[in-house]
């Protein structure tokens, strides 16, 4: 499949040119016009990006009718915030091409995996919608997600909270406070931060539940409407959850969410 570098001619702050130098989106499309679309940023801690959350879930989404990109965002040595201007210029790349891509650019989501999960929360937060004065066509865009898909997801950067290896990839190992507070997920939602559905499982080890019930409350304050699905048991990194009988229906949880918000035909 056609993988689409977001900064040809080089990323800003890039350390080299190699592929994990050069952020980029894998299309995952169906046939039609006017289809909902997703950003899938696959976790990994902020080292890496699994495989297993990128492309199956994809095609996943590619079965309830709606399009899916799989974003190469940097990772370590790479840090806060490299991550989150790639995902910023996909979602500005995805909606600029949105005719081509045969998608509706007002139902673009973003969908994250664990520290994928809190990259996507970010975009989420932390975005804005286009400068109407840019040169470039593409500055114009806005980057704010139309709703967010957040599984297992890394949330706040606080002590007892946090992914201690997500934190220090992402803000280094002696952040200042103020850096931790204003990537803490669940410090920064408005009434402007998208609908959001959440899972988790009470007893993943790496990645504590509190993260997703403490940005489910925030939305909540806030009257941003979301799901979330709490599953008993389950290991961290479970995807699509396959083997998983009970917490394999997050998808179908998840494939309800979508269909009562109209983001699938």
């Amino acid at each position: 499949m056609e993988t689409l570098l977001l900064w040809p001619e080089g990323a800003p702050g890039a350390l080299g040119s190699s592929e994990e130098d050069c952020p980029a989106i894998t299309p995952y499309l169906v046939e039609g016009k006017g289809n909902a679309a997703v950003l899938i940023c696959p976790g990994g801690g902020y080292w890496l990006r699994a495989d297993h959350e990128g492309g199956p879930v994809a095609e996943w989404l590619n079965t309830l009718g709606i399009s899916a990109f799989v974003l190469r965002y940097r990772v370590a040595p790479y840090q806060y915030p490299s991550a989150l201007q790639d995902a910023q210029r996909a979602l500005r790349t995805i909606r600029l091409r949105a005719d081509e891509y045969g998608i509706d650019p007002g139902r673009l989501g973003i969908l994250g995996f664990s520290a994928g999960g809190h990259l996507a929360s970010t975009a989420s937060s932390l975005f804005d919608r286009g400068n109407p004065e840019a040169g470039e066509e593409l500055d114009r865009q806005s980057c704010r997600p139309d709703f967010s898909i957040l599984c297992y997801p890394v949330i706040s950067m606080m002590e007892g909270v946090t992914h201690e290896g997500s934190k220090a990839n992402l803000l280094g190992e002696h952040p200042a406070e103020e850096l931790v507070r204003q990537l803490s997920g669940e410090l920064q939602v408005t009434a402007d931060t998208p609908p959001a559905f959440l899972w988790h499982t009470a007893d993943d080890e790496s990645v504590p539940v509190e993260n997703s019930l403490l940005l489910a409350a925030a939305l909540r304050r806030q009257g941003v409407p979301f799901d979330l699905h709490v599953y008993t048991h389950g290991t961290h990194g479970l995807g699509l959850a396959t083997g998983e009988p009970h917490t394999s229906g997050w998808t179908g949880a998840c494939a309800s969410w979508l269909q009562m918000n109209d983001y699938v035909k």
